[in-house]
């Protein structure tokens, strides 16, 4: 739990017990703002059921495991978890043979709300049944779940436990700021800017080898973890440019009115410069050649599918001409991702400060970024053999 009050300081807290989206079910609430996500992944259902497809089918006698991977709180994760066990249970039926029981593993850091996603959870069926009755209950869910705290760049379960690891919309996330961005002796210091969008190749580089780095190690992590035959579909924030120093839609929600909005607060005497400086973003948009590197670079996976999805805005709004909604919904996507991490750096009280500022200058430019504040993903199916 991030501390309370204002210009409250966490030079020394590990980003791992830190971050973690907007938990609860309040209006900036991950829960609450996550509904591009959900959009997104829905048009993505296709090509996650083509990595299922290629999934082997084990004997019923072992239950058929899948972990979602950076899972949150909200209600996505969920659907999710059931499309895969639905879709598994049809073709274990279609191939003549009797479905296992199934486990679903939640994984997420510690300081992940597992609390409200266990309350979203829907009731478990009557397993002293026979699994037919499992299969057939409706509104219940037909999987036995469980919640596992860590960090996904490293090991998380047992060896060759797991048939399917799915993750979406979590990899972009850094294990860590890269510890020369924060360096004032570093060419790679990041001054004056609170992420990468339009910095300097030296900082960009230095976040583009801490994502390969930590790719590494989830790859790494995963190759001991997953049964042979199982299949991997992930999904991160990616970009369509060569050039690391253009974000994307990344750079849009992180690199301007949140910007602004921190530089406001120096102008107004309200932080130092300083303070803005040691606060960045640990996000990076990968390019297509980004993510191959490392997955050819491990060599466990084979790569079935790998390509630049242009997933849409992370703004959703009832009322497109309304720039008070749009405005509101782009202080609210911002702060339902960045949050915790924003409280932690200035104290509850200066954070309230800047997401107004954020809300205040997105309010004119709001037709400008429903037209432009696009999300491209990158989308991989990998295969263990």
């Amino acid at each position: 739990m991030a501390p309370k009050g204002d210009n409250v300081v966490v030079s020394s807290m590990k980003l791992e017990k830190l971050l973690c989206m907007k938990g609860g079910k309040g209006e900036a609430s991950y829960a609450n703002n996550s509904q591009a996500q959900a959009l997104h992944a829905r048009s993505m259902l296709h090509l996650l059921e083509e990595t299922l497809d290629r999934v082997h089918l084990n004997s019923p006698e072992f239950p058929f495991q899948v972990a979602d991977l950076g899972c949150s709180s909200g209600n996505n994760t969920i659907h999710i978890i059931d499309v895969i066990i639905k879709h598994m249970i049809k073709r274990f039926e279609s191939s003549g043979l009797e479905p296992p029981e199934f486990s679903a593993f939640f994984a997420d850091l510690p300081s992940n709300d597992f609390n409200t996603l266990f309350q979203l959870l829907p009731p478990p069926a009557n397993y002293g049944g026979s699994m037919e009755e499992c299969l057939a209950a409706s509104g219940h869910r037909n999987y036995f779940a469980a919640g596992v705290p860590g960090s996904f760049h490293r090991r998380l379960f047992p060896a060759r436990s797991i048939d399917v690891f799915h993750s979406a919309f979590s990899l972009h996330w850094l294990s860590q700021v890269p510890e020369c961005v924060l360096d004032k002796r570093s060419a790679a210091y990041n001054k004056g800017r609170v992420f990468i969008h339009n910095a300097s190749e030296s900082t960009t580089n230095a976040y583009r080898k801490q994502f390969q780095t930590d790719l590494a190690g989830f790859l790494s992590a995963r190759s001991q973890e997953m049964k042979s035959g199982g299949s991997m579909f992930l999904v991160c924030l990616g970009r369509t440019s060569a050039d690391p120093t253009d974000q994307g839609g990344a750079g849009l929600l992180f690199g301007t009115h949140f910007q602004d909005a921190w530089d406001d607060l120096v102008q107004e005497g309200l932080i130092t410069s300083e303070k803005r400086d040691n606060f960045n973003i640990p996000v990076y948009a990968p390019s297509l050649q980004d993510f191959k590197e490392v997955v050819e670079a491990n060599g466990s996976f084979t790569i079935d599918k790998l390509e630049v999805f242009k997933g849409g805005s992370p703004l959703v709004v009832n009322h497109p001409d309304n720039a008070a909604e749009v405005s509101r919904a782009m202080a609210n996507s911002c702060r339902s991702v960045a949050g915790v991490l924003v409280d932690a750096h200035i104290g509850d009280g200066l954070s309230e400060e800047l997401f107004l500022r954020v809300e205040h200058r997105a309010k004119s430019h709001a037709k400008e970024l429903l037209e432009k504040l696009q999300f491209f993903h990158i989308v991989a199916s990998l295969s263990f053999a």
